[in-house]
């Protein structure tokens, strides 16, 4: 490791031993970074200063020139005034906006690292992790503060900014001269983003400078591909690794601007992406089903116009292949397909335009290599399924966790997706590597049940999960959101999916619901959907048991299926 530039080395002295790291690949020219490298300064100094970088709903653009400049000033105020040394963390809270993207950069620029919360968590939750982090400062949009406030942190120095008191961050009076980036090494840790606390405690992933400019000079640069007049927008908060990559590291490290929305369902989207002329998105497979009911007829009335679109990238669950068609069809787009992880901070195996093929995520992105490998560590054959590792330029670094030795062996990232590699190199997922349910003896996998579900026209959401059973050790369940007024038949849906899947796959019970349950960053909550229908008798609304067999059962047996 370089000499680093902290004078705080908690974040350095509390990285996993050398021995439990992965190995990291630097293949590629552009990933050869200097030894002293601050990537802030990095993305902050390419474009000229005139050139937009960030939109909004309800203000004027920010140029570059304007965003160096409050970076500059808010960076002058964390060294100065509110004490802030190289390597303290800073906790950043608040909906997505301009100056949440300011502050950021100005505490990577002033050495420290930056800990980027939701807006949406609550104190709890916050508690935990500055506790894990031992987070001394935090930045707070003064309309989220009161969770922050609540969670009692001991020794946490909370300032403010957005609101009208006189000690608000952005009020404060503060040097007017530019800000010398602090000489961080490359591999000084710039920012600690929390696990999105799908399962269990979260865990702590420590990123280099390095690591911030890698993922936009391997998927943004290779795959994604951007134009300096690209206009970015999404979904994902900046809280979550896949929306700071897409809606800042990606447009600047090209000189390009991004639309950042404090709201950004899907029903935000479309009429952003209207009059904002954007033309690169990011956003979950959930919100492109949604939107494509809200772009109906594309010649009837009222329809958004989405023409600006060139780029549609989708990432944090699955997307099924009915998805993308749907979405090919009625755009004319080719949905940008992903997976990438809080632990490896973005996108690592994907593709683009003609080498996309719907039902697969793609392939290594360039700069890093993927396998597909048994419990052993030893790699499969081609078309058999096995956990799904990978290597590159970034890689998974807890924070004081002794959860590294799961997710790292033998040098590479163990990511707990299930994955089969085609003959020709392609990934296609086939389910996380604990959402694999075995019904007497037959291995079934929840996503492929949900894509059939969704292939039925009243299917708006759904998420299938293994209930314990004592004769076929587990049994599948269904969960399903059904559009507005349709009627709520299992019957009907269990009939559908015997056209669809083999016998045994079938749901052996149904549970509809208004909306199934997510993580403030969209992901879906699996374990809750275990919780509800893990014990047989357990309450839900509407549910719907199966009679008659089930898997194990001669007449449920696929005749010409081996048992897996």
């Amino acid at each position: 490791m370089n000499v680093s530039a902290h004078v705080d080395t908690f974040a350095r002295d509390h990285l996993p031993p050398p021995g439990q790291w992965p190995g990291l690949t630097f293949d590629l020219p552009e990933l050869r970074y200097p030894d002293r490298v601050n990537c802030a300064a990095e993305l902050l100094d390419r474009a000229a200063a005139e050139r937009p970088v960030f939109h909004t709903g309800t203000g004027p653009s920010w140029t570059y020139g304007e965003l160096r400049a409050r970076v500059d000033r808010i960076a002058h105020l964390l060294s100065g005034e509110l004490g802030v040394v190289p390597g303290n963390r800073v906790l950043l809270r608040g909906p997505t906006t301009p100056w949440l993207a300011a502050c950021w950069l100005a505490v990577l620029k002033a050495g420290a690292i930056a800990v980027t919360v939701l807006a949406q968590q609550r104190p709890n939750e916050l508690r935990t992790m500055c506790e894990i982090a031992r987070v001394g400062h935090a930045l707070c949009d003064v309309r989220a503060v009161d969770d922050l406030v609540k969670a009692e942190v001991p020794g946490l120095r909370v300032t403010t900014y957005g609101g009208d008191a006189p000690d608000d961050l952005l009020l404060r009076p503060a040097p007017q001269e530019p800000y010398e980036a602090v000489g961080t090494a490359s591999d000084d840790v710039a920012l600690i983003a929390f696990t999105s606390g799908t399962t269990g405690r979260p865990k702590g992933c420590l990123h280099f400078h390095r690591d911030v400019l890698a993922i936009a000079d391997t998927f943004s640069r290779h795959v994604l591909k951007p134009l300096p007049d690209d206009v970015f927008a999404g979904s994902p908060p900046l809280g979550f690794t896949f929306g700071l990559g897409g809606l800042v590291v990606f447009p600047m490290r090209a000189g390009a601007s991004a639309l950042l929305l404090e709201q950004a369902g899907p029903r935000q989207l479309l009429p952003a992406i209207a009059e904002h002329r954007v033309s690169v998105l990011f956003t979950a497979p959930t919100a492109y089903r949604a939107m494509l009911d809200d772009l109906g007829d594309p010649d009837g009335p009222g329809v958004p116009d989405v023409s600006s679109l060139r780029r549609c990238v989708s990432a944090g669950e699955n997307l099924p292949a009915a998805t993308w068609r749907a979405w090919h069809e009625r755009t004319g787009l080719r949905l940008i397909n992903g997976i990438g992880a809080t632990e490896l901070l973005h996108i690592f195996v994907s593709a683009a335009d003609e080498h996309i093929r719907p039902g697969t995520t793609g392939v290594p992105v360039p700069g890093w290599q993927a396998r597909v490998q048994d419990a052993h560590g030893e790699p499969v054959p081609d078309g058999e399924p096995g956990l799904l590792a990978v290597r590159g330029p970034v890689g998974c670094r807890y924070l004081a966790d002794p959860r590294q030795r799961q997710y790292v062996r033998d040098g590479w990232n163990i990511t707990g997706d299930t994955y089969v590699r085609e003959s020709d190199g392609y990934f296609r997922y086939v389910a996380r590597a604990d959402d694999m349910i075995i019904s007497a003896g037959y291995n079934i996998a929840g996503p492929e049940v949900e894509e059939a579900l969704l292939r039925h026209p009243e299917v708006v959401e759904a998420a299938v999960v293994g209930r314990p059973d004592a004769r076929r050790g587990q049994v599948v369940v269904a969960f399903a959101v059904l559009r507005g007024g349709a009627r709520q038949d299992a019957e009907a849906l269990r009939g559908f999916l015997r056209q669809e899947l083999a016998p045994y796959k079938c749901p052996r019970e149904f549970v509809f619901l208004d909306a199934l349950p997510r993580t403030a960053t969209g992901k879906l909550q699996r374990f809750r959907l275990r919780a509800e229908g893990g014990t047989p008798g357990s309450r839900a609304p509407s549910r719907a048991t199966r009679p008659g067999p089930g898997p194990g059962d001669d007449t449920d047996r696929d005749t010409d299926g081996d048992q897996q």
